[in-house]
Parts: C-alpha cells; sequence; structure tokens
C-alpha cells in the first residue's frame, strides 16, 4: 500500500501549532506567474484555483511561536475558500493577529538544497475561528497543552 505523491494529511490545530499561529498583514489573493509581456499588454491577473478541491487559493503569511528555527518560524499559508477568509481575531499590534485554523491540513515536501535539506509542509486550511476564545473544542485543549509545557519546563 502506498501513499499517492501530494497527499494531504488532515491534522489538529493545536497538535501542529501548540503555541499558535500569528498573522502578520492581511490574506490575499494567491495569484499565478505573470511574465512581463501578459503585464504590458494588460491581461488580467488570474487567481490560483486549488486542483484538488476546487476552490479559489488564498495566501496568508504566518508565524509559528513554537518553531526554534528563525528562518523557519514564518511561511506562507494557503487558504481554500470560494471568497476571501477574514480572521475573527482583533490585533493584538498594527498588524498582527493570533488566528487558529479550520480545516487544517499538511502535505509533505522536502526543502532546502545541496546537502541542506530537510522536511517541510504545506499548510492548508479553510478558514479561520477564534483563537483563545474558548468557544472551539481546539482553544480549551490548546490552553490546557500550553499550561502542561510550562510546567514541565519550570
Amino acid at each position: 500500500m502506498a501513499i499517492a505523491r501530494g497527499h494531504r494529511f488532515p491534522v489538529e490545530f493545536g497538535v501542529a501549532f501548540p503555541q499558535g499561529l500569528v498573522l502578520m498583514g492581511e490574506v490575499s489573493p494567491d495569484t499565478e506567474y505573470q511574465s512581463r509581456e501578459d503585464r504590458s499588454a494588460g491581461r488580467p491577473v488570474r487567481q490560483k484555483v486549488d486542483e484538488v478541491t476546487g476552490k479559489r487559493q488564498w495566501k496568508a503569511t504566518v508565524t509559528d511561536p513554537s518553531e526554534v528555527n528563525a528562518k523557519r518560524a514564518s511561511f506562507d499559508l494557503v487558504l481554500l475558500a470560494d471568497v476571501q477568509p477574514v480572521p475573527t481575531t482583533a490585533e493584538v499590534l498594527p498588524g498582527l493577529r493570533p488566528v487558529e485554523l479550520d480545516g487544517l491540513t499538511a502535505e509533505p515536501r522536502v526543502a532546502g538544497n545541496g546537502e541542506f535539506k530537510y522536511q517541510a509542509y504545506v499548510f492548508r486550511a479553510t478558514g479561520f475561528h477564534a483563537a483563545g476564545s474558548g468557544s472551539g473544542a481546539g482553544s480549551g485543549a490548546r490552553s490546557s497543552r500550553v499550561s502542561g509545557e510550562s510546567e514541565k519546563a519550570a
């Protein structure tokens, strides 16, 4: 039995990101590459469509506070939705807001160059839900897991 290349594994938000994620900036359309000739000819920019779900792709830059390697802490997240997903949380600083994701999947990839390759993931989600509000199923588990980690470290 083999797992097909490009398989997306469903993963719980609290397992993938035990300290949550911070959205930096805004969610924007993930557009296809446009050559210089296309731009000069005035051709419209096309938004990417996910091959598996058929939904539009949106991108957001997020940072993972639990990542120890600074170069890998921030990455682009792909959101799959027919309309632009809107975060449900308030900004804690201008342009920064904590977020939690619904419908999170991880697709394994090899990243890096030459002898410096490493295991990486392409994360995709279907939207946002309120971070740390206590209303989501993952928020209570996440807060108890975080307090458990701080007890171990102390």
